[in-house]
């Protein structure tokens, strides 16, 4: 029976502490340390979009701008490195075109100084410490009114299932037109996937077991299209970083986006939408 407003603080606390863990990892260049990061901010984000009936607030708004700002930055290196180890994989007909091609590492060097600037920043500072101020005391925490007070005195488990349900049906019929999506519908479809994966492991150990059994194996059939859907993802951002990067090199291009493997990884991941759609 834990009401919705202690569940936000405690599932964005926890999400908090982890994206200030890897901070100065992140800063000296441990990619490990970046990508656990940036997963941190992201289920962050999720949070404050599954709770944002509730924390839609005067300040809401700007926190959510500044969070974009960073997962920007952290985004502009961690796409780079997934890139390289994918070009370490690539076709082996390439070898003149493997990551050790200056290009590659000039440009993640670079990216990387800008993401250590804005994480020891004035304004970084200021997000995580104004961020941690409204998780605990912001002014959704006191607004007036009578459906403002039910919100956050609504019981967790009532209110998180619910949202889950929604989202999975959102999901469910947006997959039906999966095999003929183009690459914009797909990472839409991604991330909405990713939200629904981030928020039931919000609630793993806030719901009671029975209650969240479903949930729970729904999880199974979310991460496997997940994955698919990422790599299709990373794919698709590795030949739009390998087409910049070329412009001004000698070396041949690049084919990160291969038809073959797009079909397979397609596949796999309706697949994993029929599983979860036969639940019900």
């Amino acid at each position: 029976m834990m009401p919705c407003d202690t569940a936000f603080r405690v599932v964005a606390r926890r999400c908090l502490v982890s994206l200030t863990a890897d901070h100065e990892a992140t800063c000296k260049g441990d990619p490990v340390a970046l990508h656990q990061m940036r997963i941190a901010l992201t289920r962050l984000r999720t949070a404050l979009s599954f709770f944002s009936p509730m924390v839609d607030d005067s300040k809401r708004e700007r926190i959510g701008r500044e969070l974009k700002w960073v997962n920007a930055n952290l985004g502009a290196v961690r796409d780079l490195d997934v890139a390289i180890e994918r070009l370490k994989a690539i076709n082996k007909q390439q070898p003149q075109a493997a990551s050790n091609n200056p290009s590659w590492d000039a440009q993640r060097a670079a990216n990387h100084r800008r993401l250590a600037r804005a994480l020891r920043s004035a304004r970084y500072r200021r997000l995580i410490e104004g961020t941690s101020r409204w998780i605990e005391n912001g002014p959704w925490s006191i607004e007036r009114g009578a459906q403002a007070a039910k919100q956050r005195a609504s019981a967790i488990a009532v209110y998180g299932a619910d949202k889950l349900a929604r989202w999975q049906k959102k999901l469910l019929k947006k997959r039906h037109k999966l095999l003929e999506m183009g690459q914009k519908k797909r990472h839409r479809l991604r991330l909405l996937n990713k939200k629904l994966s981030y928020s039931i492991g919000f609630f793993e150990d806030l719901f009671p077991d029975k209650g969240f059994s479903g949930q729970k194996a729904a999880l199974k059939y979310l991460r496997k299209a997940q994955k698919s859907l990422g790599q299709l993802n990373d794919d698709a951002q590795g030949q739009s970083l390998a087409a910049s990067l070329r412009r001004n090199a000698a070396w041949p291009p690049i084919q990160f986006l291969d038809r073959k493997r797009e079909r397979r990884l397609i596949r796999t991941a309706a697949a994993a939408y029929r599983k979860l759609a036969a639940q019900h």
